[in-house]
């Protein structure tokens, strides 16, 4: 049987779109802001849902619960690996301003590293890769509702 790329092609997608997105964000000035994050998801949810979609077409008939589900985790957490290696590039090399601007934004006494945040971001994705997926997954599912072929009357006492 053949495997199917649809994962890793969609996940590469995913994780470029969110990597433009953040670009943009950036070359406004507004990626520090929290509402913008919204982006992401939106982002994300578009290109699972087409991850989902185009896997339950190549599989047909042969489409199973377990397996759509799989293919839209192993996308999200593909799209969320790359973006997330992209955003421990970004905030150590690329931009190192970042970080200290970002955690301006939120008072804390703790002190707040480079891994922390970048831990926190991959669990954000891991997080709506996970509730998308399960939700989408209630779109691609076969109904178990029975399907009556026969006419029925309603039977009068």
């Amino acid at each position: 049987m053949k495997k199917s790329t649809i994962p890793v092609k969609y996940g590469i997608l995913i994780a470029v779109g969110l990597v433009i997105y953040f670009l943009i964000l950036s070359l406004i000035g507004v990626q520090t802001k929290p509402v913008f994050s919204l982006g992401n998801g939106i982002i994300m949810a578009f290109g699972l849902y087409s991850a989902m979609k185009n896997y339950k077409h190549e599989k047909g008939k042969e489409f199973e619960y377990q397996k759509g589900f799989m293919a839209g985790l192993f996308t999200g957490f593909n799209a969320t690996i790359l973006f997330t290696m992209f955003f421990a590039v970004y905030v150590t090399n690329i931009n190192v301003g970042f970080l200290p601007e970002m955690l301006a934004n939120w008072s804390s006494h703790y002190h707040v590293g480079v891994g922390i945040v970048v831990f926190v971001a991959a669990i954000m994705g891991f997080a709506t890769t996970f509730m998308l997926t399960l939700s989408f997954m209630q779109l691609f599912k076969e109904s178990w509702n029975s399907k009556k072929n026969h006419k029925s009357y309603s039977v009068e006492a």
